[in-house]
This record gives structure tokens, C-alpha cells and sequence, in this order.
């Protein structure tokens, strides 16, 4: 007979309800010993009483259940210290399971209930109570078993709050078996992959894999029959709607009460803002890269354009220090700025003054006597979120102009205008008096990069380059709806 198992019948009456019975009325109303040492030997908690309900009898496993030794013909219906229903209230002993089928003359199955040990512990617990009666039908007494389901509790418990955490988890949580059917699907699993429970369940979990990918799951399925876990495998999966998202995804086998694989669970999580923010931090890094390149090289071009107008070393400290603090209030102008509160707010500016500022270390006179720069034509306030993004770019055309072009010579210079041809803003950079200079030069470095992604990706507008002989000329033309700030247009 088991003791204290979870797998004891709640009806308990087909094989040891009559022979527990038996045993205890043998116990009861012969009050022969040999009865009574068959129940002492039991490993269940067992205890009998009288037909008014007083206990006559209880087994060393029902004294270890109570944490305590109820007084023989004294203590009533159940030998606990207290007595709790499963909602915490308390349970008076008059009104426990053994009372009540002494009380009505019958069985009481499925009645769980609390007993509380003078130490304080509780023990769950479900009793068996059966009434006795004599040969001649008399209600001679009663007999109860009392089964432990502490551990049946324990991992009820376990199982709810492991459902609480899969239905709550941020991250898709499906699982299938080794023929990959999907099994199970939580809330983020639907809100990742688009399909509701009753469509993902019972479908094979191919629904969810881009044709040309359908091997990845055969190669899984055949790691997890050997017991291997798959951890943090990066693919890319497929919605109910057909969109690609991608995912990492870690792979765990399921193993049944004797260690056999019978199935995988599988949590995903999305990771394309990881993969959109690791995309554009490369970019920032070779941009990093990039602008400290073009400090020194800047850095080399102020300081020989200085030396060459320069008749003293005091006069060519004032011109460098001048162009490099031009450089730096250039740099100031693509920068947010604190406010009042916690937040940054952008600067407001207008494009001739982000030109002015950006070309000033490389603005003077030619040795002809004519001006380097000149800028002319309509001028349009930027949109505060754009400065940085002209900044940049026209900076990269300056930097290419200081190193390849008409910036690069005492001879050379270059005229920007601005003007306006319907609802689009053309900006054109036309340099001229410099050397030949090789479109190969520029080819697809960083700068063409940034300039396609900012022109066309950001602005969605076009920019065209034109190496003609006597120098480049770029035309940069945008929406003016895309590009002014916000309450000018």
C-alpha cells in the first residue's frame, strides 16, 4: 500500500477502502492486536474513532503527520494541532472530513484540507474517511487514511508560476515535438509571429521558417534528439503576414519522466533594433574614424594655407589659431544644447550661415586678390534636426575641396549658390583655379557614402557630381517642403 503519494485515486474504493476497513473494524470491535500491528507497520497515516467520533487509534506515520500524539478516548475527529480549509480559513475539528462522515454515515473523498503542527508547519493533506458498522449494520466507528500532498502542492505551485512566467515572458516562447509540431505558443509568440494560438497549434513550425531556410529545422530537430541545447543561434524567421524578422533563438530539448527526448522548446526573441543599432553604430565608428583622418589632414591644410600669407611666425600662430577656432564654432553648430530642463534642444540656423561657418578656416583671398568663397543666392532656415546632417556634408565637401581641389592652392577658388527652381532647393558647388582633379579620387569612400545616405536616404534628394576641366561642380537639390524649419515654410 503507498504512503503519501500523489497518485492514490481520489474515489479510493476499489481495493483499499475494504481492506483498510476490514482491518480497522477487525482493530475496533475484536480488539485483537494482530489488527492493530498491521496498521502500526503501514507507512499511511491512519487513525480510527469511535461512533461519537473519539479517537481510539492512530499509526506512528498519522502521529508524524500531526507533529503531535492525540490523547486516546479524549481527543475528537482528527489528532491535528489545527485545521485549515485550502483558502487559509480556519477548519473547527467538528466540521473536518472524519466528522462529517461520522455525522452523515458515509464516505468523504476529495475533501483537501490543512493540518497545522504545534510547531507551526502546515501539511496538505487529502483523508479517505469510510464509517464502520458492525455485522448487523450499527455505526461501530470510522476509519481514516490521511495522504500527504505536500509535494503534489510543491509542484502544482511550480507548474503555475513556470505558466505565469512563459504567458507573461517578453520573449516567444513555443514548444513542439520531434516531428516539429508546435505544442504550445504564449502571448509574444503571437504578438512576434502574428499567428493567435489556435492557428499556431498543431501546424508544423515550418509555417514559421522562409523557404530557404527549411533546413535549418531538420538540422535542429536532429541535435535535440541527441539531448543538445542550441543557444543564441541567429536566423531569421517569417510572420503570418510574410514579413522577415529576425530573431535569436535558443533551443532546448524536452525530456519526459524517464529522460527521453520527446520534444523542444524554443525561445525567441526579436533582435532587429539590436541589429538596426549595431548597424549604426558601425557607421558611427567609421565616421569617428573618418573625421579624426580628416582633423589631421585639416589640421595640415590651415597650417600651410596660414604659412603661405604669413610674413611672421606671431602672424602665422594668429592665422592658424583664427582658422582653427573658425573649425571649432563649425563643429559647435552641428550640437544640440541643454535646456532649462533634462532634454537637448537643437540650434536654429539658416544654410548660408552653416556654409559661412563650415568654410571659414579656408576663406581669404586668392593670390590674384579675388575671394576664395563666395556664396550667393536664396538662403532657407534649416530644419534644427537637419544642421547636423549639412554640417557633415558640406563639411566633407570642404575637406575634399582643402585636400584634392581648389582649396588645396593659393589659386584656386569656389563659388556656392542657392536658389530655389519651383519646390525644390538647389545648392551648387562649383570649384574652379585648382589642380585636374581625378573623380577617382573621391570614388565610394566614406564621404560618398554619407553624402548617398544623407541626400537621398534622409532628404530624399538627389545629388550629382561633375569633374569638368577646370574643376568639380556639385549639384545638391532637395524638396524646400523637406528641408526648412518647422513654421517657416
Amino acid at each position: 500500500m503507498k504512503s503519501r503519494s500523489t497518485d492514490i485515486p481520489a474515489d479510493y474504493s476499489s481495493t483499499e477502502q475494504p481492506a483498510l476497513a476490514w482491518l480497522a473494524l477487525g482493530a475496533l470491535t475484536q480488539g485483537d492486536h494482530y489488527f492493530r500491528e498491521i496498521l502500526d507497520v503501514l507507512s499511511a497515516a491512519i487513525y480510527i474513532t469511535d461512533a461519537a467520533g473519539r479517537i481510539t487509534y492512530f499509526n506512528e506515520a498519522a502521529a508524524a503527520l500531526w507533529g503531535r500524539r492525540p490523547e486516546l478516548g479524549t481527543s475528537e475527529w482528527c489528532g491535528s494541532w489545527k485545521l485549515f480549509w485550502p483558502d487559509d480559513r480556519p477548519m473547527p475539528h467538528d466540521q473536518c472530513p472524519m466528522a462529517m462522515a461520522l455525522k452523515e454515515s458515509r464516505a468523504i473523498r476529495g475533501r483537501e484540507a490543512v493540518a497545522e503542527r504545534p510547531d507551526g508547519t502546515r501539511v496538505p493533506f487529502l483523508p479517505f474517511p469510510t464509517p464502520l458498522h458492525d455485522a448487523s449494520g450499527t455505526l461501530v466507528g470510522a476509519v481514516n487514511m490521511l495522504v500527504d500532498i505536500t509535494e503534489r502542492k510543491r509542484a502544482e505551485e511550480t507548474a503555475q508560476r513556470l505558466a505565469a512566467i512563459v504567458a507573461n515572458s517578453d520573449d516567444a516562447i513555443v514548444s513542439k515535438d520531434l516531428n516539429g509540431i508546435i505544442l504550445s505558443w504564449n502571448e509574444a509568440a503571437e504578438r512576434l509571429f502574428g499567428y493567435a494560438a489556435e492557428e499556431a497549434i498543431g501546424k508544423p513550425v515550418t509555417i514559421l521558417i522562409p523557404p530557404d531556410r527549411f533546413d535549418e529545422e531538420s538540422a535542429i530537430l536532429e541535435q535535440i534528439r541527441r539531448g543538445e541545447r542550441i543557444d543564441h543561434y541567429e536566423t531569421i524567421r517569417r510572420r503570418k503576414d510574410g514579413s522577415l524578422v529576425e530573431i535569436s533563438l535558443t533551443v532546448s530539448p524536452i525530456k519526459n519522466a524517464d529522460g527521453k527526448v520527446v520534444g523542444a522548446s524554443k525561445i525567441a526573441r526579436d533582435i532587429t533594433e539590436r541589429k538596426r543599432a549595431q548597424e549604426q553604430q558601425h557607421i558611427l565608428l567609421m565616421e569617428m574614424d573618418h573625421r579624426v583622418k580628416n582633423l589631421f589632414t585639416l589640421s595640415s591644410s590651415v597650417v600651410t594655407l596660414s604659412a603661405r600669407s604669413a610674413e611672421t611666425p606671431e602672424e602665422l600662430a594668429s592665422a592658424v589659431r583664427h582658422r582653427l577656432g573658425a573649425l571649432a564654432r563649425a563643429h559647435a553648430l552641428t550640437l544640440s544644447k541643454a535646456s532649462d530642463g533634462t532634454s537637448r534642444i537643437e540650434q536654429a540656423t539658416t544654410l548660408q550661415s552653416l556654409i559661412k561657418t563650415i568654410i571659414s578656416p579656408y576663406d581669404g583671398r586668392t593670390d590674384e586678390g579675388g575671394e576664395r568663397v563666395v556664396i550667393s543666392g536664396s538662403d532657407v532656415p534649416l530644419a534644427g534636426g537637419l544642421v547636423t546632417s549639412f554640417a557633415l556634408l558640406l563639411h566633407e565637401f570642404t575637406t575634399n575641396a582643402a585636400k584634392y581641389g581648389a582649396l588645396s592652392t593659393p589659386t584656386g577658388h569656389v563659388d556656392i549658390h542657392c536658389s530655389e527652381e519651383g519646390d525644390q532647393f538647389v545648392l551648387t558647388w562649383k570649384e574652379s583655379g585648382g589642380p585636374c582633379v581625378d573623380h577617382r579620387t573621391d570614388g565610394e569612400g566614406f564621404g560618398s557614402v554619407l553624402a548617398r545616405m544623407t541626400v537621398t536616404g534622409q532628404l530624399g534628394g538627389e545629388i550629382s557630381r561633375d569633374w569638368r576641366p577646370e574643376g568639380l561642380v556639385i549639384r545638391l537639390s532637395i524638396a524646400r517642403a523637406r528641408l526648412v524649419a518647422s513654421g517657416e515654410r
